[in-house]
Order: C-alpha cells, then structure tokens, then sequence
C-alpha cells in the first residue's frame, strides 16, 4: 500500500474497487450484498480468451482462478448450437485448458487475456423501453414521437432491433465510440441474454448499448443510425452459465463514467424494475427468425444520464452486473478515431 500513500479518500476508494474487479475478472471472487452482509461467492465463467503464447482466440472455463477448456468447442458459435443439456454438459465436462503444463489442472486466469465474448454467426440483439426510467428518457429526448414509446412500453409486442454483428462487439478493456455527428450520446448499461439455437437462455453478460439520443430523438425511425455503427455495442467480460443465476431478476447492475479521473456520473438499479420477462423477450425474438450460432438479447437499460449529459472523448465507462462481472471500456469520438483502436 506504500505506493497509495497521499492518495484523496476517493482516490483510494477507487483504486481499492478497480482491484476488486480485477480479483472478479480473474474468477477469484464476487461480493453478494444482502442485509448489509457480504460473503464470498465463487464464480464459474465461460469464456473466449487468448494466451500470451497464441493469438488464436479458445473458449473456455474460468473457476476459481483457473482456466479449462471445453472437450470437442472450438468457439462460442459452437457451444451455442448445442442444446442446453449439451452445454451444461460441455462445462462441466471441462479439460486442462491447451497451454496448460503437463499434469497442471488449469491455467492461471492471470495468464489470459480476455476477448469479447462472441464470435461466429452470432448476432447482438436489442431490447427498447423495457424500463420506466428507459420510457421516460425516449420520451425526454423525442422531439415529435414521445408517445411512440408510452405506447410500445404497455403493449403486448416489445420493441426489438438488431444491434452488432459478432465481429464488431467491443470487449473489456477495449474501445467504444461515440457518433461524430451528435451532440449527446450516453452507455446504456443491460443484462444480456446469451441464448441457444433452440431458443434456450444458457447464460447472462454484460452489454453496454451506446446509443445517440441526438440522433434518435430527431426521429424514432433514425434508431438503426443512433445505435448500429462501428464501436457502439461491447460485450463482457465473460458469459455466466444460467444455472448459476438463482434469480435473474434480482440483478444489481451499476454504472460508472470517469472523466479525468473523477466520477462524472453514477447510478445504480436493479432488473427487478424490469417490465417484461426474459422468456417473453426470446420468444418474440425467436418467433420468426433463426439463429443457428445463437444469439445475445440485450433486455433494455434502467439507467440513463439525464440530459445534457453526454460521453465525451476519453471517458472510462464500467458497467457492473452483478453475478457475472465488470466491462470496462474507453470512449473515443468519431470514426476515424474507433476505426484505429478497433484495428489494433
């Protein structure tokens, strides 16, 4: 600790929780709250990662610290065209991870760089005005449309979009942009949905919906150019097995913008506020369409920065859900400027 001495009480409040979440990513532990108590819970993850030997992406198991692959899956698309049987079976059928020593279980999680928890022909979709707070905040920023979204958050059909492909999912510890051409954009942090080919919800994520309220507010049918661009969707850091989860809709989910080394904004809620049920949400999804690589569902966000608050170039943004993890990433401003961090 003597390299924090002469820190500010904030200062060190957040150098001592950015080393907690460092002890999550590394599937060491989680903290539950519940009346004021706080106990240890371990934690098994899936996971897509790379080796400091290999640049070629593995999929695999993190439990306490240690790093497994998965018998017969060479990637997520994979894992997600099984059953969930089969994929129950898969994790728990975990061997000694590929760059594992001889005779050594698994490998370290510290020796592993986490990558954005989807590959293949898997698809990011999204969930529209799903919570009060999310209603309230399409309704602030329309210009002409406010009760579009009254109307689609008590109708039987929820509003769903398409969001990312697979290839242009940011990851923890990776780069999000904000649109050149607009004026206020904010994260929206949710509870991702990582669901299978036959329509069953195997596990839960992190995703941070970068949005444009400029864009959208002008006009609700600018949707598809206020949320699908290069840098607007990230993903992470690992996917949480659905069978871990007691109580999906007892979810803490946090969210945290820095700015110059302060917090710009904060806020906290819970997916107990949520309108509709994560069954109700796949099934729409699921009704007409096909997803043989599965596909992640974002359920909608319950926090949104009032206006005008916007990101801004070089903020830090963390996304916290509880039960499965933190995805932090950096905010970059316009094309040019996401375009060279995401070929990095």
């Amino acid at each position: 600790m003597a390299a924090d001495a002469g820190l500010s009480s904030d200062a060190m409040a957040y150098v001592l929780a950015r080393r907690a979440f460092a002890a999550l990513r590394q599937g060491k532990v989680s903290t539950r709250r519940r009346s004021g108590a706080c106990r240890r819970v371990v934690h098994v993850d899936i996971i897509r990662y790379r080796t400091k030997e290999s640049p070629v992406p593995r999929v695999g198991v993190r439990d306490e610290g240690q790093v497994f692959g998965l018998p017969g899956v060479e990637s997520l698309a994979e894992l997600w065209a099984l059953p969930l049987a089969g994929i129950r079976q898969r994790v728990q059928d975990r061997v000694p991870a590929a760059s594992a020593g001889p005779g050594v279980p698994g490998l370290p999680a510290g020796e592993v760089t986490l990558l954005p928890p989807i590959d293949g022909r898997t698809e990011v979709w999204a969930a529209g005005v799903t919570y009060v707070i999310s209603r309230e905040a399409r309704v602030e920023e329309s210009e002409r449309s406010a009760d579009v979204y009254r109307q689609v958050y008590e109708a039987e059909r929820p509003e769903l979009f398409f969001k990312s492909a697979a290839w242009r999912v940011a990851g923890d510890g990776q780069t999000i942009a904000v649109r050149a051409d607009s004026v206020v954009d904010v994260p929206e942090p949710e509870v991702a949905l990582v669901i299978n080919r036959f329509g069953e919800i195997a596990g839960y994520s992190a995703c941070n919906d970068v949005s444009s309220r400029t864009i959208e507010g002008e006009n609700p049918l600018y949707l598809p150019q206020a949320k699908i661009y290069l840098g607007s969707c990230a993903l992470g850091p690992v996917i949480r097995p659905a069978w871990e989860i007691a109580d999906p809709y007892d979810l803490g989910i946090e969210l945290t913008i820095r700015r110059d080394g302060a917090i710009a904004w904060h806020g906290q809620a819970s997916t107990s506020a949520l309108r509709r049920k994560f069954g109700e949400l796949t099934s729409y999804l699921m009704r007409a369409d096909v997803h043989p690589d599965g596909v992640v569902l974002a359920t909608g966000t319950c926090l949104v920065p009032p206006a005008p608050f916007s990101l801004a170039d070089g903020d830090v943004v963390a996304v916290a859900v509880e039960h499965v993890g933190v995805l932090t990433t950096g905010v970059v401003r316009g094309l040019d400027r996401m375009r060279k961090a995401f070929e990095r």
